[in-house]
């Protein structure tokens, strides 16, 4: 199964700290937001990875291409062929990356669209955002959304009341609000995984849509979308106070999503 990471949005609500490079690439700690994302499903054996490229996308290229440059002790040798050699061995040695632009503006249901080349080998895929944590147990999920039969699953968080609140019945989600002004019921926290065939389905080729608003509720209308409810941590990163918050988590080695040893 592959995993689908939204990683193309400005982050115009954190902009006072993501201006210079794409919100996942703001660092906890000695690594992106991206990364810790990542090693949350690689702790679950999903190690196949489509990022869907838009704002500053270079940056994620650059930091993929010079990985080992970049996280590791190296010794270079000046003659003429240059040798260089890694000293620390990673736990993500079997991880591949597929790097998508999908473009500099597209919306969240657009760039999903854009990536379903590079799912065609697969019967279902994870999709989740690249400014989110989480201790999700992910193979739980998975195993979930697979004896549901259903084309969506969705984790279901409880956090404050500025997102978009979901309503259920029987693990089938009923109604998906996008931002109401008042709720007090689960959100969705992200860490989804969809049938690949939602995207001939659901996603219309000739528009640039919203995923939240526009593509989940045509699936939410065929009672399609099921609920995987996670009372564990999770917290977005939209916000200075949020990107702070989970710095002083990380830097303290408190860090709940730490699922990896």
């Amino acid at each position: 199964m592959k995993v689908v990471i939204l990683c193309g949005g400005q982050g115009s609500r954190i902009r006072d700290v993501a201006d210079i490079v794409p919100k996942p690439m703001l660092f906890i700690g000695n690594r992106p937001i991206l990364w810790h994302i990542m090693k949350t499903y690689s702790h679950y054996g999903f190690n196949d990875f489509v990022l869907c490229l838009g704002y500053k996308g270079w940056e994620i290229k650059e930091f993929f291409l010079n990985y080992y440059a970049r996280t590791s002790d190296i010794t270079i040798g000046l003659n003429k062929d240059h040798a260089i050699e890694y000293h620390n061995t990673s736990d993500e040695a079997g991880w591949k990356v597929t790097l998508v632009d999908t473009g500099e503006s597209s919306q969240t249901g657009s760039r999903v669209r854009l990536v379903a080349d590079y799912l065609k080998d697969c019967d279902r895929f994870a999709l989740t955002y690249g400014d989110g944590l989480a201790d999700v147990n992910v193979k739980a999920l998975v195993d979930q959304h697979i004896e549901s039969g259903l084309k969506v699953t969705i984790s279901g968080v409880h956090p404050s009341g500025r997102f978009g609140e979901i309503e259920f019945q029987n693990n089938i989600i009923t109604e998906f609000n996008e931002k109401p002004n008042v709720g007090s019921g689960l959100i969705n926290g992200g860490f989804m995984i969809c049938e690949k065939d939602v995207i001939a389905k659901y996603f219309d080729q000739s528009k640039d849509e919203v995923l939240e608003k526009d593509v989940i509720p045509k699936i939410v209308k065929d009672e399609q979308v099921g609920i995987y409810e996670h009372s564990g941590f999770w917290q977005c990163m939209d916000t200075q106070r949020e990107y702070l918050l989970l710095n002083k988590l990380w830097n303290e080695g408190k860090a709940p999503w730490k699922v990896w040893a």
